[in-house]
């Protein structure tokens, strides 16, 4: 099985072209989501928050998620304290996840990371692929969606590689400042590429190859 990456961004649109995948069929593992998995009431890695970032983050054995961004972005000793708590065990499940799907057959796969060039993912991930947007677009989008505020949403940009080096480094670019069906448009466009690299049957998921 070939395992491709996707990234961008903050608000960026990277998880409606992950969605749009997988909507043709393409599994796609998404870092946020093992993330949220992984503090689950219960977990391992929610009481280990707890004790290094507050008792009082965690209410009724849930997290909060908004209240722990807040301490973390724009503090990098603090955010290098929960990267170092929950990296670790984010790429133990993705691995675990794709070994399952590469057993059951699949050809292909994409993992969807955030922070992908951040921790020097890009080198075990081929090609990768960059969704794209203008940073006032993105805090405008990040405003709407998170209703947190534009300082709040600055540093958490601002902890994430400059866009003008993902796109440097980017093999496939998604431009995402127009309407969502032209995003999907791009996406098919970009997977029909891969797979045609890759020598995957595009049919598998619905295009013409």
């Amino acid at each position: 099985m070939h395992v491709f990456g996707l990234t961008g961004g903050m608000a960026s649109g990277k998880s409606s072209v992950a969605a749009h995948w997988r909507s043709r069929g393409l599994p796609v593992i998404d870092a946020d989501a093992l993330a949220r998995e992984l503090v689950a009431p219960g977990s391992e890695a929610l009481d280990e928050i707890a004790q290094a970032f507050g008792a009082e983050l965690v209410q009724g054995a849930v997290l909060d998620r908004k209240e722990l961004a807040r301490r973390v972005f724009g503090h990098p000793d603090q955010l290098q304290r929960l990267e170092l708590i929950l990296h670790p065990r984010i790429e133990a499940l993705r691995r675990e996840r794709l070994a399952r799907l590469e057993a059951s057959g699949e050809p292909l796969a994409c993992a969807e990371i955030p922070l992908l060039f951040e921790k020097g993912l890009d080198a075990q991930l081929s090609p990768i692929v960059v969704v794209s947007a203008p940073e006032a677009l993105q805090l405008e989008r990040a405003g709407l969606r998170d209703g947190a505020s534009r300082q709040a949403l600055q540093a958490r940009l601002d902890a994430q590689l400059p866009l003008a080096e993902k796109l440097a480094r980017a093999d496939h670019v998604i431009d995402n400042q127009g309407t969502l069906e032209a995003l999907r448009t791009r996406a098919d466009g970009v997977l029909r590429e891969i797979c045609r690299a890759l020598g995957v049957d595009a049919r598998r998921y619905g295009l013409l190859g």
